[in-house]
């Protein structure tokens, strides 16, 4: 099989590290034009120089645009008024005791990780089924179903996700247009050594190491025992978007490397 993006665009959403870094290079490998986005123009240009670098023959573009807010949104939709392909995979996460998350976190949470999709969904799919084609794709989150403890208010938002892409799905069914969901399990992204950087420090270990302790402690039913590369992520997004997944639709494709202990 060969994947191939030529003559098409794609979005990716948060795309200026991490899994969406991954996900814009991987479809730029492919031939797609991709747009870049992140909060400041900053964090876009040294995204864009990175990706630059790694495809010298890859065409991309960036816009800077705070997607927790409408005019965000709506500033990148102006900016680049047509794609064929769009990724919702911006996103905030965080440990946060339940009765310690103020109203205003919640909101946040809900504004960034939830309703950047929904907006940018309603923005752009018109377009796409009119051209009888299209690719939808929300990052969910094995944490949209196994919520976690520490991290209600994230695990909320990523079940949102299932719900809004499998709704959307059957709303534009028979229009050439697919919308799927894409359920990362513990990934080794800029965002999650973060996390584990003081741990890390501590043990000696290396990183890759003392992710895949954190991964047995924290997911013990995880059946790859360690954290997924975001290539790993970014390789199941971009098979959903291609050609190839023509008959891929509504689901909730898993990269969680067996995190959910479920056949289904």
């Amino acid at each position: 099989m060969q994947i191939d993006f030529k003559d098409k665009t794609a979005l990716v959403t948060g795309s200026t590290v991490g899994i969406g870094l991954a996900i814009a290079e991987g479809l730029a490998e492919s031939g797609a034009t991709v747009i870049v986005n992140g909060r400041t123009q900053a964090r876009v240009d040294t995204a864009l120089e990175t990706l630059r670098a790694r495809q010298p023959h890859a065409v991309f573009r960036g816009v800077a645009a705070d997607l927790g807010t409408a005019d965000g949104c709506r500033e990148l939709v102006d900016a680049e008024p047509r794609v064929d392909i769009l990724v919702n995979n911006v996103g905030l996460f965080g440990p946060h005791d339940f009765y310690d998350i103020p109203d205003d976190e919640w909101q946040r949470f809900f504004d960034v990780n939830v309703m950047s999709g929904v907006r940018l969904s309603r923005a752009y799919t018109p377009a796409m089924v009119e051209a009888g084609w299209g690719r939808v794709i929300f990052l969910s989150s094995e944490s949209g179903l196994n919520i976690p403890a520490d991290m209600i208010h994230y695990g909320f938002t990523k079940t949102a996700y299932l719900s809004i892409s499998r709704g959307l799905a059957k709303r534009l069914a028979g229009t050439g247009v697919t919308v799927n969901a894409v359920l990362p399990g513990p990934t080794l992204s800029e965002g999650v050594q973060d996390m584990l950087h003081d741990g890390q420090q501590d043990s000696g270990q290396s990183m890759e190491a003392f992710a895949a302790e954190f991964v047995k402690k924290e997911r013990p039913s995880s059946i790859i025992q360690r954290a997924a590369t975001v290539e790993e992520v970014a390789n199941m997004v971009i098979y959903a978007a291609s050609p190839l997944a023509s008959a891929t639709t509504g689901a909730a494709l898993r990269v969680d490397g067996g995190v959910v202990d479920s056949i289904a």
